[in-house]
């Protein structure tokens, strides 16, 4: 003790620190701060999938009329059950079960704070000592923060950029060991805007089979596909191979905030009971905050009551503005784009940063552009690829377009002389 000064024995957790930097919000969060506040132009928002803000994207009043409706009957101020309500469970279970070959059970549907709480309550049951989890390169960041946070060991398998961002399904076998407990799908892809065929999914159920391990399909973006491949659900596999669903009403909704997920278990043969991942599962949930209880109550409607003139409203608006994006960046020279985005939310492009004068990666490319443009970008290193860069289409047409062209301009300002 120095000048009467307490000797603290109390210590931030460092480790929580170095997770942050790998998120995507940790990622924009720094890009935001190179904003130059002196740019009266609006800054246009290509980094963050959140269309909410942009009156196109606005929820159907179907939605919002549920979730007034749930509040105001005065049936949703309690709590709810660890795994959520009954009637929202069973609503969830019948709206995924129209495209699959059997019946989910409201036993099946655990309710979760959006997609990224059930992302943390699967990786947290798999955390086992010595065990490793299989992600895809480039992927969501958020698997690899609380992997790292669970002490659950990553080993990442490649993505196909030439072949539509497929599963590099030999790579898949190549990794896996006795201690491979998961792999990770994301289709509808985030970062990539693929869309996976039956068959591929179908030989990613078989190779999981081979390897003994479970699938972890996240599906937040799933029904999200306006190209020529249409959306399959993983679950339609999951006598193959056991299948935990994640989703969410964020995206198809537009709704983020809402904070409404589900993990879902797709397993006929009963493998995920008989290994306890389901009790311990219950486990975690019974120590974890649950999705607001109104929002529960207004799912019923939600789900059934939706009209489809909403959702193809939403799709002809993704399509429209993954075309603009694919066709305007073939105007920028410094980047290439592998493959059209058939499905989600964003596109990834390479970076040649052969062409540019003083840029020497991908996340001094996307500060620059930053402070000199007022435009945000995720740098590729952030989901997995450096030198990359993720795009998101999903915001207005105007200002994709201003977003792209101001991209240009700034090729045109740092090209190589």
């Amino acid at each position: 003790m120095e000048n009467g000064a307490p000797a603290w024995k109390f210590r931030g957790n460092g480790g929580l620190s170095a997770a942050t930097v790998i998120t995507v919000r940790g990622v924009l969060s720094e890009l935001k701060a190179n904003l130059n506040a002196d740019d009266g132009r609006t800054v246009v928002p290509l980094g963050n999938g959140d269309p909410s803000a942009f009156p196109c994207f606005r929820t159907t009043p179907v939605a919002e009329d549920a979730v007034v409706d749930a509040l105001r009957s005065g049936k949703f101020n309690c709590y709810g059950p660890t795994v959520g309500i009954l009637p929202a469970r069973r609503a969830i279970a019948d709206y995924l079960s129209c495209d699959l070959p059997y019946k989910l059970s409201p036993d099946d549907v655990n309710l979760t704070l959006g997609c990224t709480q059930a992302i943390e309550a699967i990786l947290t049951v798999l955390a086992c000592p010595g065990a490793n989890i299989l992600l895809p390169r480039p992927g969501f960041p958020f698997y690899d923060a609380r992997a790292k946070h669970s002490h659950l060991e990553m080993r990442y398998f490649d993505l196909l950029p030439d072949k539509g961002w497929e599963v590099d399904l030999k790579g898949v076998e190549d990794l896996a060991d006795e201690s491979t407990v998961a792999m990770v799908i994301i289709n509808p892809g985030n970062p990539c805007g693929s869309v996976y065929g039956y068959q591929h999914l179908k030989k990613v159920a078989e190779t999981a089979r081979k390897l003994g391990i479970m699938v972890i399909a996240d599906e937040v973006y799933g029904h999200l596909a306006f190209g020529d491949t249409p959306f399959v659900p993983m679950g339609v596999f999951g006598s193959i191979a056991p299948v935990l669903t994640l989703g969410s009403i964020s995206k198809r909704w537009i709704v983020p905030g809402w904070r409404l997920g589900w993990l879902v278990t797709n397993d006929p043969n009963g493998f995920l009971k008989d290994t306890g991942v389901l009790k311990s599962l219950k486990g975690f949930l019974d120590i974890s905050s649950d999705p607001p209880t109104f929002i529960q109550g207004a799912v019923p409607h939600i789900l059934e009551k939706t009209n489809d003139d909403f959702f193809s409203k939403i799709i002809c608006i993704l399509r429209e503005a993954a075309e603009i994006c694919y066709e305007k960046i073939q105007d920028i020279p410094c980047v290439m784009c592998p493959k059209k985005p058939e499905g989600g939310m964003f596109v990834m492009v390479k970076l040649n940063l052969s062409l540019l004068e003083g840029i020497k990666d991908d996340q001094e490319f996307c500060l620059k552009l930053a402070k000199e443009e007022s435009v945000i970008v995720l740098p590729g290193i952030a989901v997995g690829m450096k030198n990359w860069l993720r795009i998101t289409f999903a915001i207005d047409i105007s200002s994709l377009e201003d977003g792209l062209e101001r991209i240009k301009a700034f090729y045109g300002r740092h090209a190589k002389k």
